[in-house]
């Protein structure tokens, strides 16, 4: 048998490499989703939001982080100012169920400022409201999505496989960052196994 030829073989690995899902993309757009099938949501603008792959942080499986105001870095992607990053924890590739990866989005969303302005609504922090009344806000969102929103864009949320991920090449740190741009050459994507413990119901 001929050995296959170098450009066939690197056809090939492109192409393996072009079936990976966007992770972070997709959340992305699960959450213009959401904008557009929950009124109480329409005060966020998705573009506005970096979504990012990152390390473990105890149980979470994700965290909101305000980019706006004075003292912090100025991050732009492409030209368009992010106002806020999700950073997505290990435990929401590898230890969510869909319905969980929808509720986190929703989750974090809910920390958002009504005035959309880099800030979190200091009426829904933890230390406010409590897990049992944050739980209260978020359960009949997550139901009202579930049934309402693109099909398709959840269910690739119930992806099992490798995806490629945006994730941080270096990233803002606090103070010693303030008032320094960053942008997407301080961002690539990677590689990252997304295991997901059951499909969604059809």
């Amino acid at each position: 048998m001929s050995a296959e030829a170098p450009e066939v073989a690197i056809a090939k690995v492109r192409a393996r490499r072009a079936e990976r899902p966007n992770a972070t993309l997709l959340c992305r757009r699960v959450v213009a989703d959401m904008v557009r099938t929950l009124p109480e949501l329409s005060h966020i603008r998705a573009a506005g939001i970096l979504f990012v792959a990152g390390e473990a942080r105890r149980g979470s499986r994700a965290t909101i982080r305000p980019l706006g105001g004075k003292g912090r870095a100025h991050v732009s992607v492409k030209g368009r100012r992010a106002l806020y990053c999700v950073t997505l924890r290990p435990k929401f590739f590898r230890a969510s169920t869909p319905e969980q990866r929808v509720a986190t989005l929703l989750h974090e969303l809910l920390h958002i400022s009504p005035r959309f302005d880099g800030g979190l609504d200091p009426e829904r922090r933890h230390s406010h409201l409590g897990q049992e009344q944050f739980e209260a806000l978020l359960r009949p969102l997550l139901k009202r999505y579930l049934a309402g929103g693109d099909t398709s864009l959840i269910g690739g949320l119930a992806h099992h496989g490798e995806v490629v991920a945006r994730q941080w090449l270096e990233r803002p740190t606090g103070r010693s960052s303030a008032g320094q741009l960053y942008t997407e050459k301080h961002l690539f994507l990677g590689p990252l196994m997304m295991m997901t413990r059951r499909r969604l119901h059809s």
